[in-house]
């Protein structure tokens, strides 16, 4: 079986790195799989570029016409050409991942998916949206868009044309050979209540590689990374924590409800950009470890946490959890999205209630004043990340579902 995915990066952003980790658990299978992407950042004869790293001149011209109209990304042209591609004439399946970054154009999928079956896994609600990739309150994509109440999420428009982005994705899909795949069961239900209800769609979790991200002994951890073995660790990462969706300025909020006492005895830890704008506010001693690709240093700073925090606003099936649950780290989060699949009340962590910093602050202080609790937590987070969330496992209910296709 010969698997060509198509995705915005191979290692940039968490959709490239869960769609990565898809093709690693596939080859350890046996499986061809490739990838063509946007952003090439790795040195691998199994990874391409998919469209042209420049515009082409038509591109460049529709570059400045389509965005003032409110649309983006159907600028991009030589999508249509992909079918040319050698590794596309050699596959015998597509899985596409996500089409938003700019490097895609999704009027092209009727074209790519006319003599090849193909599967569409979801990291977002981008694919049956106006533009957005998370809509928060808002439900018109449920019947149409318009009229949109965030126009500056991402992907930001310069106008409001959700209505007709919405008809146009609903017209390709309509002559599109789709399957599709979401990672969690919250998106599971939003799909089906979606414009993507007329295709099938499964439900597979990211997985993710256990002997990468496994628990390492705590005080080594803690000493490697210059940590106070006597003091309670919270950690918080994300690609920039002043991102809004990821609920940096609720963090700040909890934490500075934190008792006194607690705070003395506590360091925040952080991964991500902008990682010590957290020490400004909350007086807690910070601790940066600034944006860090490296696995075998994430399960470092995992493994030194007694928690993991993460008080996003929305998120599909977050990457970073999986990697804590992996870890052994019991966490606190929002319930929110694809979150509660992970984060299991009582069992691998706290969860609050959307948007209540204070609840947030109650769940850190809670699991902090337990130890029991969280050595219990920490168990079975290991146990369900082994039994739920392996690579192979992922990788078997993926063949399982190309062999569906294909036949």
């Amino acid at each position: 079986m010969n698997v060509l995915h198509i995705n915005q990066s191979d290692i940039v952003g968490g959709a490239a790195i869960a769609g990565y980790r898809l093709h690693q658990g596939l080859l350890a299978q046996g499986i061809d799989s490739k990838l063509l992407v946007g952003n090439v950042k790795t040195q691998s004869n199994l990874v391409g570029q998919a469209t042209p790293t420049s515009f082409t001149l038509p591109e460049r011209v529709l570059a400045r016409i389509i965005p003032r109209l409110g649309l983006n990304h159907i600028h991009r042209i030589s999508s249509f050409d992909i079918p040319k591609h050698d590794w596309y004439r050699a596959a015998d399946i597509l899985n596409f991942h996500n089409l938003h970054t700019g490097y895609f154009n999704y009027l092209a999928l009727p074209k790519l998916t006319a003599t090849k079956p193909a599967i569409f896994t979801l990291h977002d609600m981008w694919s049956f949206t106006g533009h957005c990739a998370y809509s928060y309150d808002c439900s018109k994509w449920q019947t149409s868009c318009g009229q949109c109440p965030y126009p500056d999420t991402y992907p930001a428009i310069r106008r409001d044309a959700t209505h007709l982005e919405w008809r146009l994705k609903d017209w390709v899909y309509s002559r599109s050979n789709l399957v599709i795949v979401t990672l969690s069961h919250w998106l599971t239900e939003e799909a089906q209540a979606s414009m993507l209800n007329r295709f099938p769609i499964h439900h597979i979790p990211n997985g993710i590689d256990t002997e990468a991200y496994q628990p390492l002994d705590p005080e080594l951890c803690r000493r490697a990374l210059g940590l106070s073995p006597d003091k309670h660790v919270l950690l918080f990462g994300a690609d920039s924590l002043i991102d809004s969706r990821k609920g940096g300025d609720l963090l700040k909020t909890a934490l500075t409800q934190l008792p006194t006492a607690l705070k003395a005895e506590t360091t925040v830890l952080t991964f991500g950009s902008s990682g010590e704008k957290i020490a400004d506010t909350v007086g807690i001693d910070t601790v940066s470890l600034g944006y860090i690709s490296s696995d075998r240093l994430k399960a470092v700073a995992y493994s030194a946490a007694d928690l993991f925090l993460f008080p996003t606003r929305a998120d599909n099936l977050p990457l970073v959890l999986q990697e804590s649950m992996a870890c052994g780290t019991p966490m606190v989060s929002f319930k929110i999205g694809g979150v509660p699949d992970l984060v299991r009340p009582g069992i691998t962590g706290y969860l609050a209630q959307p948007e209540d910093a204070q609840d947030f602050a109650i769940g850190i202080e809670q699991l902090l004043s337990n130890t029991a609790l969280r050595e219990q937590m920490s168990q079975n987070c290991r146990e369900i990340a082994l039994q739920e969330y392996s690579l192979s496992l992922q990788a078997e209910r993926y063949i399982s579902l190309y062999t569906q296709a294909l036949n």
